[in-house]
């Protein structure tokens, strides 16, 4: 694993070091200027305003820059409709798809047409248990439910016995298995709770009235950087002493965690999914290159704390972690 990780890590450098390191561009949806002819669709779940996948598209454009290839970035959280998305991919003729699998079952069949009709597909995110069975080259991401043993662990150690775990997207398998993770390690309780990252105002509510209601609570898990910032909030609504740790990284988490007010959050390298996709199937395309050899490519998880969030707060600040 360390080999594997020193060679992503590797190549994730080269490129950087060829183009002088130019300043990384800002996330849109529109297409990236293209010299080469390599077209690219980047379909994911992301809703629109997610921080997380602003630092994949980060990512993911730069990747287009440096290689100088077209980079189309669209996202759709209802699996009808990204599927969808990948279908007009599919009729387009691109030369490979990069995917998020947040609902693997809405997007079989269309990813199912994608390889019939010669087309590469990377998944990226979510996705790590079903790309074997799907026929996808490889997927780039971290285990859910491993990272969220891992938080679970960390929890446990700082004495918490009675977690809510705020999911913030219905449906999505791999924010399921970062509660199961944490409920398997813990050594004490785990309580889902289902809010919509489309309305953090009424989430920031639902969060309060569970630490109002249930004193006993001691410690608060969030899923992504939107509902950290709504969860810190709540807790200082709440007057709780509860501790607050989170999955990924933005600038408000990282300045949260400076302050005290997030214990810890595990960072799966988004920036890394997104750079990392998009070279790989410039590589199949342009050389055959498969990478993985039929096993995942792992971004994460790693551990942003009080001791090391330093080291990370400035590309925080630039939005590529």
């Amino acid at each position: 694993m360390k080999k594997r990780l020193a060679w992503v890590a590797a190549l994730a450098a080269i490129p950087l070091v060829l183009s002088g390191c130019s300043p990384t561009a800002t996330p849109t949806d529109t297409d990236t200027g293209a010299t080469a002819d390599v077209n690219i669709a980047f379909i994911t779940h992301g809703a629109p305003g997610d921080t997380y996948w602003d630092v994949v598209k980060s990512g993911e454009i730069r990747a287009a820059e440096d290689l100088g290839i077209n980079v189309t970035y669209q996202s759709d959280p209802d699996p009808v409709k990204q599927s969808s998305l990948i279908d007009s991919a599919v009729a387009e003729g691109v030369d490979g798809i990069v995917v998020s699998m947040a609902n693997p079952d809405g997007l079989k069949d269309s990813i199912t047409k994608a390889i019939a009709a010669g087309i590469p597909v990377i998944s990226v995110d979510s996705g790590l248990e079903r790309f074997k069975e799907f026929g996808l080259l490889t997927h780039i991401g971290q285990s859910e439910y491993i990272a969220g043993q891992g938080a679970g662990e960390k929890l446990a150690a700082a004495g918490a016995k009675n977690v809510i775990c705020v999911i913030h997207e219905a449906g999505n398998v791999g924010l399921e298995d970062r509660c199961r993770g944490i409920l398997d390690t813990l050594g004490g309780a785990v309580e889902n709770v289902q809010v919509d990252i489309n309305n953090l105002a009424d989430a920031q509510n639902t969060v309060k009235a569970k630490l109002l209601a249930d004193p006993t609570i001691d410690a608060v898990v969030t899923l992504g950087p939107p509902m950290a910032v709504s969860a810190s909030a709540a807790l200082d609504e709440a007057g709780s002493s509860a501790m607050l740790a989170t999955f990924d990284l933005s600038e408000d988490v990282t300045k949260l965690i400076e302050s005290g007010k997030i214990l810890f959050a595990v960072d799966a390298q988004p920036y890394l999914m997104g750079y990392l996709a998009v070279n790989f199937l410039y590589l199949h395309k342009i050389n055959g290159n498969e990478v993985g050899g039929g096993e995942p490519i792992y971004s994460g998880p790693g551990y942003v704390t009080i001791d090391n969030v330093a080291s990370v707060a400035e590309f925080a600040k630039n939005g590529t972690r």
